[in-house]
C-alpha cells in the first residue's frame, strides 16, 4: 500500500527548529517583561555590593513569563559574575525540605545525598552559599507541603535574595506570620499579556520555529485571538503544533485556517486529557467534588476523609487551589450563615474551545 506516496518529500518539514514551540525554552530576549524583570534586578542590586539583598514574591497566572523571566534574570546574572550564585528549583517537582535540599545540593554539585537528613543536606548547601551570594528561585511555590525551610534559609544565608513564584497571591496571604515577617518581600504581580503582546510572543516564535512565510495570516490571526482569551501561551504554542502537524498530515506546504481548527479540536481533547497529570490524591479530590459539587469545602473535606484521605486541612486547601487554578473546579466564597465564611466547591463545567 502506498501509505507514504503523497507526503511530503524526504527531510521537508514546515517546522525548522521546534525548540521555540517548548514553552520552555529560553528566548535571548523576553519581551513585554522588562518592567518586572528590573525590578527583580533591582532587589538583587544590593548582592553585587556584597551586602544583603531584598526578597520577592512573584505571583500571576499560569502561562504569563514568570518562569521564563525569572530563569533568564539568572543565566544573565551567572554570565555576569562569578561571586553571586544563582539557583532555581521547582517545588512542583520538589514539594518537601528535604527534596528540595537535595536538589539544591546536586545543583551546587554535591552528590553524596544518599542517607543524609534534611538537617545535614542544609549543613551542606549553607557552607556553599555562604562562601559567596546567592540568589535562589523557588518556583511554584505554592505547592509545597510546607516552608519551614525557607525561615531557616533567611535565618542561615549571610547574603541572599530569595525570590518566590507562585500562581495565587492567596498563597502569600496565608503565609505563616513568623516567615513573613522575616522574609518581608517585594509582591510583583505578572498581569496576563494583552492582544497585542500575546500575537507578538507568538510571532517571534513563529518566526523562529518554522519555515518562512508558511502561515496564512487569517490562520494565525485565529490562534492568537485563542491565546488571548485562554490568558495562557501554552496554549498558543500547542495550537501552532498542532496545525502545522494538520498541513503535514496533508502533504501541504501551508498552514491553513483548516488546519488550525482541527488544532483547536485537539486543545479540548488535551484539555480534558490533563486530568490524567494529576496525581492521585488530586483525582480522588476532583472526583469527590464532581459527586458533590456546590458543597461546602467542609463537607468535602469530611467526605475526601471518610473515603481514606490522609492529608491536613490545610494541604486540602493547597490542593483545592491548584485544581481551581488549572480549572478543573470554580470556587465562590460566602459570608454569614451558622458557620460563618465559607467557600462553596463546584465541578467545572467543561467549555468548547472551538467555538469561532
Amino acid at each position: 500500500m502506498a501509505f507514504f506516496k503523497d507526503m511530503l518529500g524526504a527531510g521537508e518539514s514546515l517546522v525548522r527548529n521546534s525548540m521555540p514551540l517548548n514553552y520552555d525554552f529560553q528566548p535571548k530576549v523576553v519581551p513585554y517583561r522588562e518592567k518586572e524583570m528590573r525590578q527583580i534586578s533591582f532587589a538583587i542590586k544590593p548582592l553585587f555590593q556584597n551586602r544583603d539583598a531584598r526578597n520577592v514574591v512573584v505571583f500571576g497566572p499560569s502561562g504569563v513569563g514568570k518562569t521564563v523571566a525569572c530563569k533568564h534574570l539568572l543565566d544573565e546574572l551567572a554570565e555576569e559574575t562569578d561571586e553571586v550564585i544563582p539557583l532555581y528549583i521547582n517545588c512542583w517537582q520538589k514539594n518537601t525540605s528535604f527534596r528540595i535540599l537535595a536538589e539544591m545540593c546536586e545543583v551546587l554539585g554535591y552528590k553524596f545525598t544518599q542517607n543524609k537528613r534534611t538537617d545535614e543536606l542544609f549543613a551542606v548547601v549553607k557552607q556553599i552559599l555562604n562562601k559567596k551570594s546567592a540568589v535562589l528561585v523557588f518556583d511554584e511555590v505554592d505547592k509545597m507541603e510546607e516552608i519551614d525551610f525557607i525561615y531557616t534559609l533567611l535565618e542561615e544565608i549571610y547574603r541572599k535574595s530569595i525570590v518566590l513564584v507562585s500562581n495565587r497571591k492567596e498563597w502569600l496571604e496565608q503565609m505563616d506570620s513568623r516567615i513573613k515577617s522575616r522574609l518581608t518581600p517585594e509582591v510583583l504581580e505578572f498581569k496576563p499579556y494583552n492582544y497585542t503582546e500575546t500575537k507578538g510572543i507568538l510571532s517571534q516564535r513563529r518566526d523562529a520555529a518554522f519555515v518562512q512565510g508558511i502561515w496564512e495570516d487569517a490562520a494565525f490571526e485565529t490562534i492568537a485571538r485563542k491565546t488571548s482569551e485562554m490568558q495562557d501561551m501554552r496554549s498558543g504554542l500547542y495550537l501552532m503544533k498542532e496545525s502545522a502537524n494538520a498541513a503535514e498530515d496533508r502533504s501541504s506546504k501551508k498552514i491553513t485556517s483548516d488546519d488550525v481548527k482541527k488544532a483547536l479540536t485537539k486543545l479540548d481533547e488535551f484539555t480534558i486529557k490533563t486530568k490524567e497529570s494529576l496525581d492521585e490524591d488530586l483525582k480522588a479530590i476532583l472526583a469527590i467534588i464532581k459527586e458533590k459539587s456546590g458543597k461546602r469545602i467542609g463537607e468535602i473535606y469530611k467526605s475526601y476523609q471518610e473515603k481514606g484521605g490522609k492529608t491536613a486541612y490545610k494541604t486540602f486547601q493547597r490542593r483545592i487551589a491548584k485544581l481551581e487554578q488549572d480549572k478543573f473546579i470554580e470556587t465562590k466564597k460566602i459570608a454569614g450563615g451558622s458557620e460563618g465564611a465559607t467557600t462553596i466547591i463546584s465541578f467545572a463545567k467543561e467549555k468548547k474551545l472551538t467555538e469561532y
